[in-house]
Parts: structure tokens; sequence; C-alpha cells
């Protein structure tokens, strides 16, 4: 009977505390999504070798391929740089994503997300927040690739508004394909082995892709996986919009498998999250 009595003022505890926790508006919840994105964002200057992966590793990147393959596919290093650099700046974005999975899990185990779950904050605040710093991140490798790419001999040929273009639809691909590198730091058990699943996902599916080599100089039978592939899209897309082209399709198909990426691993993503916090 007190086992009962005890259970049922527990409940009682638990609802009162659940009422009694303030309602928070959209407006709120978006200051406090900026506030621990600034958070995130603010830990680089204590620590600035956190941009490392978002900086050396490209450079190296586009550094290797251009000067170790370029001659080889393109006949010339330049136009190779050309042809290459809107991909490898795809091939960027698609792996400095799986550090937002990284982040999310760090905080998870670390007990971060606890201490935040005690505070009046909107549930969802911490997840934008994660999400939206990494953005800044990807905004920053962008910048720092085409600077690379400029002293290195790449040109523009299109307008500021093609680079403007590109950089948008990256961000907001990248912003879909976060939900998946969150859903795999929620469900994995630390750090590293959301980078060994997500690097080990993501080679082939770049590496299958015309991001290094046009996709009519892959064989037969695998050049209709390379011309569905969303890296491909992407890059096409990026090609069109930095070195002219086509740009409406590819920019369409890419916007399409953004929202296709967000329906299937937003809903599995927070009710993953919901289970484990």
């Amino acid at each position: 009977m007190s086992a009962l009595t005890t259970a049922a003022k527990t409940n009682t505890i638990a609802a009162a505390a659940a009422t009694a926790r303030p309602r928070v508006s959209p407006v709120q919840g978006a200051r406090q999504a900026l506030t621990l994105a600034w958070r995130t964002i603010v830990q680089i200057r204590h620590n600035p070798w956190e941009l490392g992966d978002y900086s050396f590793q490209p450079i190296l990147f586009v550094l290797l391929f251009t000067y170790m393959f370029g001659g080889a596919i393109a006949g010339d290093t330049g136009d190779y740089l050309k042809f290459a650099l809107p991909g490898l700046i795809v091939m960027n974005m698609f792996f400095v994503t799986i550090y937002v999975g990284t982040g999310l899990n760090t905080d998870l185990t670390k007990g971060v997300f606890d201490r935040l779950r005690s505070l009046p904050i909107a549930r969802w605040a911490p997840l934008a927040g994660r999400i939206g710093a990494d953005l800044v991140k990807h905004a920053w490798s962008i910048f720092l690739l085409l600077v690379v790419g400029f002293i290195l001999g790449f040109r523009v040929d299109t307008s500021v508004w093609g680079v403007l273009g590109m950089v948008a639809l990256l961000l907001v691909f990248a912003l879909a394909f976060s939900w998946v590198s969150v859903l795999v730091g929620v469900l994995a058990k630390d750090p590293e082995h959301v980078q060994l699943f997500g690097f080990t996902a993501l080679f082939p599916i770049v590496f299958v892709s015309n991001v290094f080599v046009p996709a009519e100089t892959v064989p037969g039978w695998l050049k209709p996986v390379v011309d569905v592939n969303p890296v491909s899209i992407l890059a096409d897309a990026s090609r069109g919009l930095l070195t002219g082209g086509a740009v409406a399709e590819p920019a369409t198909w890419s916007l399409v498998w953004a929202v296709g990426i967000v329906a299937v691993f937003a809903p599995l993503s927070v009710w993953a999250l919901k289970r484990k916090v």
C-alpha cells in the first residue's frame, strides 16, 4: 500500500513540475537556439584546432586531386581544377556534416543534454543550435575552398550571384543531410563510432559519383547509378552555378533530394533523441 502511495506521490510531483514548467514560445525557442549555436561557435576561440577538420582536410583534397590526378584525367591541371573544384566542395560538405553527429554525441555522452533539460528552454533548441553552428562552419569551409581554388587558378565564369546561389544551395542541402548525421549521433555509443560509421557509409556514395571524373567515363552499367546519385546531381548544379551549364534541373532535383532526406530522417532523429534523453 505504501509503495502505491509513494508512486502516486511521485506521479503527482512530476505532473505538477510539468504543469509549472513555463511554455516556451517559438520566438523564445529561436533565441535559445541562437544562444546555443553561439556557445558552440565561440568554443573555437578557445580551441582553434576545431576548425582543422573544416580547413586542412579539404585543402589537402584539392591539392592532391588537382596535382596528382589532374594531368592524367583532364590532360591539364587547370582544366581539371575547373571541373573538379565544385565537386570537391560538394564532397567536403558531405564529409563535414559528419561532425554534426559527432558534436551531438559528445553532448549526449557528457551529460550536456541532461543539464539542458533541467532549464526552461525549448526541447528542440539544443538540436537546432548544434545544426545552426555547424552551418556556419560549412560556410567557412566553402569560402576557404573557393579562395584556395582562386589561388590555384580557378575562375568563376558566371557571376557573384552564381557563387551566392551555389553557397545557398549547399547550405540548404547540408541542413537537410545533417539529419542523417543527427540520427547516427543519437544512436552511436560514442563519437568514434559516429565517425567510423559516417565515413564508411559516405565513401562509396561520394566516390560513385561525378565528383572526380565525368559520368561518361564510367562503365555503362554504373552510369545510371552515378546519374541518380545526389552527390552527382548537387555537383552538376554547383558546376552550373560557378562555371556555366545546366542549373535548373540539377538544382531542382537537389532540393527534391533534400526534402526527401528531411522527411525521412528528421522524424526518426527526433524520435530517437526523445527515447535517449
